[in-house]
C-alpha cells in the first residue's frame, strides 16, 4: 500500500506541473493580446519562449541530480517559494514595441511577465522522475513521462474549451496560483516519499551504476531527432495558418498533437506507436509530398497535415523512447531532448522567417524526417521474388529514373488537380516510394522528387522572380492575372487587394471596397473636408475614395504591407490618389491611443477579412479608444467578413451596452468581370442621427439591416473574448448547404 501512495504522488505532482504548464502558455497569449495581436508569428515567437524556458528547466534539474535528495528538495521547494513573487500571472508593464522589432519585444515580454515562474514548474517531470527512481524497487521511470505529456496535453486543451469561455483573465490567473500552491504540496510530498533515502546523487538504482555515459554520437542523435518534431509542430502552424486555413484554433492543435505524441511514444508495447511507426514512412510519401502546395484552403488538407505530425511525432519520439539510457543518465537525457526542442523551435521561428520568403522549413523537415525515421519494410517485394541484393540496386535504380522522369513530366503540368495522367504519374511515385523505403537515400529522393513536382517547381519559380515577401505577420505573394488584367495582394489563401491593370479601371475600387459596399457608401457621402482614418492598409484600395481636401491616415501594424502599397511597381493606389497620406506603423489600438480626442469624423477598422482575427481590436477597451478618437457626431465603420467567425454577435452587445445605434451593409454585388467581393460592413454611432442619416441616403435601394442579437452573449472585454461562440462550425467543416 505505500509503494502505491508512492506512486500516487508522484504521477499526481508531474501531472499537476505538466497540466499548469500548459495551461498557462494560452492564458498568457491571451493576456498579451491588446500589447499587440494575434498573429501566427507572436504564438510561434511564445512557444521559442516556452521551449527556452524549458531547457532552462530540465538543465536545473540536470545540475541538480549531483546533490542529496534532501539538499535538491530544500532548493527545489525554495525556489518554488521565490517564484511565487510574480503570482499572480500578469503581464509586464513594458513600453510597446518599435515597429520591425516584434521578434525580439515578444520573448522579452513573456519572460519578464512569466519567466521565473515557468522556469520553475518545467523542472518538474524530470525531476519528479529522478526522486521516483531514487528508490531501486520503483521500477522504470520513464512511463512518467507520458503521464507529463498527459496533464500537458490536457491543460492546454481545456484553456480554449473550458477556461476561457467561462472565466475573466483576472479569475484565469487567481485559479493558476491556487494550482500552483497545490503543486508545491505535493512537491513537498513526494519530497517527503524520498527523504530517508539513500541513494546518493550518482546512483539512482542497484544496477545503474555499471552503465557507461551516453556517447556523443548519442547524444547528437536525440538531439536531432528531437529538434525534427519540435520544429515540425511550429512549421505546420505556420504552414496551415498561411496557405490552409488561417484559424487561430490551428495554433493549438499542432502543439496539442505534438504533445499527445509522447503519450503513445513513452509507452512500452504500445500497439498504437507500433502501427503508427510502420505506417510513417508512407504517410510522410503521401502527406508529405503535398508541403510545398502553396495555395489550399482546403480542411482536408488541414486534417491531413495535422494527422501526418502526429504520426511522425510518435514515430520520432517512440524512437527517442527506444534509444533512452539508463535512469542514471535520465535527466541529461530529457536536457538534450529541450535542447533538440529548442534547436528545432530556433529555425522554424526564427531562422526560417528571414532566410525565406515563404514556409520553405516545412519541406525542409519533412526531409529531415524521411532521414530520421525508422523505416520497417512494408512490402518485402525482394525477399518475396528471391531478389539478390545486387539485381535489387538495379531495380531501385531503373524505378528511380522512373520517377524523375515522371516528376519532370507532373511539374510542367501541374494545375492543383489530380486528374488524368497527373493522378496516374502521381500515384506511381508514390508506390515506386513504398517499395523503395528500405533504401533510405531513395527514399529520400522520391519524397524530394514527389514534392517538386506538386507545385514545388512552381513554388521556387515564384520565389525567384521576386513578387513574394515574408514578414513576421506574414507571407505576402503578388500576382498577375493576365488573362483578366488584374493584380492581386494574398496573405496566404486571404486577398488583401486587387487592382485592375487597365488604363480607365486603375483606379475603381475593388473587392470588399466596390462603391456599392458598405465602406464605399460611407465614403462617398463623406464631407468634402472630412477626417478619415483608416486601419489596414492593404494595396490602399481604399485611397481612391479620397477627395482633395480631405485629411486622411492610414494606420498598419507591417512595415512590409506598407512598403508593398507605397510601391507603384506593384499598386498605384496609394501613390495615385493619397501620396502624401502617412501611413503610421504599429499597432493600430496602441497608436490611436495617442491620437487627440476628437480627431476623426470616419474611423474604418478594416482587420477582421483574414481567419486570424485580432481579438483584442473588438473588446470593449478597444472601442472605447475609438470612441474616444471620433468626433460627436463621427462614424465608426467596421469590416465583419469572414470566413469562419460571425462578428455580429459580438458589436451588437458592444453597441447595446453603449446605447448607440448600429446598421450592417451587406453587400453581394453582381459582377462578371470578377473585381468586386461580397462584403458585410457594420457602422455604429454615438449620434443617432448620424447613423439615420448614412442609411437614409442610401442611393442603392438596398437598405442597412439591424445586426443579428445572441441572447445572453457576453459582451468582449480584455479579461474576457472567447471565439467558440462565434465560430460558423459549417464553414470549418465544409458542411454549408
Amino acid at each position: 500500500m505505500m509503494g502505491t501512495a508512492r506512486r500516487w504522488i508522484f504521477v499526481a505532482t508531474i501531472l499537476v506541473g505538466s497540466f499548469l504548464l500548459f495551461l498557462v502558455q494560452p492564458m498568457v497569449a491571451r493576456m498579451v493580446l491588446p500589447k499587440l495581436g494575434g498573429a501566427p508569428a507572436v504564438w510561434n515567437s511564445a512557444m521559442l519562449v516556452y521551449q527556452a524556458l524549458l531547457l532552462g528547466g530540465y538543465a536545473y534539474a540536470h545540475w541538480l541530480g549531483r546533490f542529496s535528495l534532501k539538499r535538491q528538495a530544500l532548493v527545489h521547494g525554495g525556489l518554488l517559494l521565490v517564484a511565487a513573487a510574480w503570482l499572480p500571472i500578469g503581464i509586464a508593464s513594458i513600453g510597446a514595441p518599435a515597429s520591425g522589432q516584434e521578434a525580439l519585444w515578444v520573448p522579452l515580454l513573456l519572460l519578464a511577465s512569466i519567466g521565473p515562474v515557468f522556469f520553475a514548474v518545467s523542472a518538474q517531470a524530470p525531476l519528479m522522475q529522478r526522486w521516483f527512481a531514487a528508490d531501486s524497487a520503483a521500477g522504470d521511470p520513464y512511463y512518467l513521462y507520458a503521464a507529463s505529456n498527459l496533464g500537458s496535453f490536457a491543460g492546454l486543451i481545456s484553456y480554449p474549451l473550458l477556461v476561457e469561455p467561462n472565466f475573466l483573465l483576472a479569475q484565469q490567473a487567481w485559479g493558476w496560483t491556487f494550482g500552483y500552491g497545490l503543486l508545491f504540496l505535493l512537491v513537498a510530498g513526494a519530497a517527503a516519499a524520498r527523504w530517508h533515502s539513500q541513494n546518493g546523487p550518482a546512483s539512482l538504482g542497484t544496477n545503474d551504476a555499471a552503465q557507461p555515459a551516453p556517447s556523443l554520437r548519442r547524444k547528437l542523435h536525440w538531439l536531432a531527432i528531437a529538434a525534427v518534431p519540435s520544429g515540425l509542430m511550429l512549421s505546420t502552424t505556420t504552414h496551415l495558418t498561411t496557405d490552409i486555413v488561417a484559424m487561430p484554433l490551428l495554433w493549438v492543435l499542432p502543439l496539442g498533437l505534438y504533445l499527445l505524441s509522447y503519450v503513445f511514444a513513452f509507452t512500452e508495447n504500445s500497439v498504437i506507436k507500433s502501427v503508427l511507426t510502420t505506417v510513417a514512412p508512407a504517410a510522410l510519401l503521401l502527406i508529405g509530398g503535398l508541403s510545398m502546395i502553396n495555395s489550399g484552403g482546403s480542411m482536408t488538407v488541414a486534417l491531413a497535415s495535422l494527422a501526418l505530425l502526429f504520426i511522425l511525432s510518435v514515430s520520432l519520439h517512440g524512437y527517442l523512447y527506444h534509444l533512452r539510457p539508463a535512469p542514471q543518465h535520465l535527466t541529461l537525457f530529457y536536457l538534450i531532448m529541450s535542447a533538440g526542442g529548442v534547436l528545432g523551435g530556433l529555425f522554424a521561428a526564427l531562422v526560417a522567417p528571414i532566410l525565406f520568403d515563404w514556409v520553405y522549413e516545412h519541406p525542409i523537415l519533412m526531409v529531415a524526417a524521411a532521414l530520421l525515421l525508422p523505416l520497417p519494410v512494408l512490402i518485402p517485394w525482394q525477399q518475396m521474388l528471391g531478389v539478390s541484393a545486387r539485381n535489387a540496386g538495379r531495380v531501385v535504380t531503373v524505378l528511380l529514373g522512373c520517377v524523375a522522369a515522371m516528376a519532370f513530366h507532373v511539374a510542367g503540368e501541374w494545375n492543383g488537380v489530380f486528374e488524368g495522367d497527373i493522378g496516374l504519374f502521381v500515384g506511381l511515385m508514390f508506390l515506386i516510394g513504398v517499395l523503395c523505403i528500405g533504401w533510405r537515400w531513395v527514399y529520400v529522393l522520391v519524397l524530394l522528387a514527389l514534392m517538386l513536382a506538386m507545385g514545388g517547381v512552381s513554388n521556387i519559380g515564384q520565389s525567384l522572380s521576386g513578387d513574394r515577401v515574408r514578414s513576421y505577420f506574414g507571407v505576402y505573394s503578388v500576382t498577375d492575372d493576365v488573362a483578366a488584367d488584374q493584380r492581386r495582394l494574398a496573405h496566404g489563401t486571404t486577398l488583401h487587394g486587387l487592382q485592375r491593370m487597365g488604363a480607365a479601371e486603375r483606379l475603381e475600387p475593388t473587392t470588399y471596397y466596390g462603391r456599392t459596399s458598405g465602406v464605399g457608401l460611407v465614403l462617398q457621402q463623406a464631407s468634402p473636408t472630412a477626417s478619415i482614418a483608416i486601419v489596414g492598409l492593404g494595396a490602399g484600395t481604399l485611397a481612391c475614395y479620397r477627395q482633395p481636401s480631405q485629411t486622411w491616415t492610414f494606420f498598419e501594424i507591417d512595415p512590409v504591407m506598407m512598403q508593398i502599397a507605397r510601391d507603384p511597381a506593384r499598386f498605384t493606389f496609394l501613390s495615385d490618389c493619397a501620396p502624401d497620406a502617412p501611413v503610421v506603423l504599429g499597432d493600430a489600438r496602441l497608436m490611436l491611443e495617442q491620437v487627440p480626442a476628437k480627431t476623426f469624423d470616419i474611423l474604418v477598422i478594416d482587420a477582421f477579412s483574414s481567419d486570424a482575427i485580432p481579438l483584442h481590436l473588438l473588446t470593449k477597451e478597444a472601442i472605447d479608444i475609438y470612441a474616444r478618437a471620433l468626433k460627436d457626431d463621427g462614424l465608426l465603420l467596421l469590416h465583419i467578413s469572414n470566413r469562419f467567425f460571425d462578428l455580429e454577435p459580438v458589436l451588437a452587445a458592444d453597441a447595446a451596452a453603449r446605447g448607440w445605434p448600429v446598421a450592417m451593409r451587406v453587400d453581394e454585388p453582381d459582377d462578371d468581370a470578377g473585381y468586386l467581393t461580397g462584403s458585410s460592413w457594420v457602422a455604429m454611432a454615438p449620434s443617432a442621427n448620424r447613423l439615420a442619416m448614412l442609411t437614409y441616403d442610401d442611393p442603392t435601394g438596398t437598405p442597412w439591416q439591424g445586426l443579428e442579437k445572441t441572447p445572453a452573449f457576453r459582451r468582449w472585454t480584455d479579461d474576457y473574448a472567447s471565439t467558440l461562440p462565434i465560430l460558423m462550425w459549417q464553414n470549418i467543416l465544409g458542411t454549408k448547404p
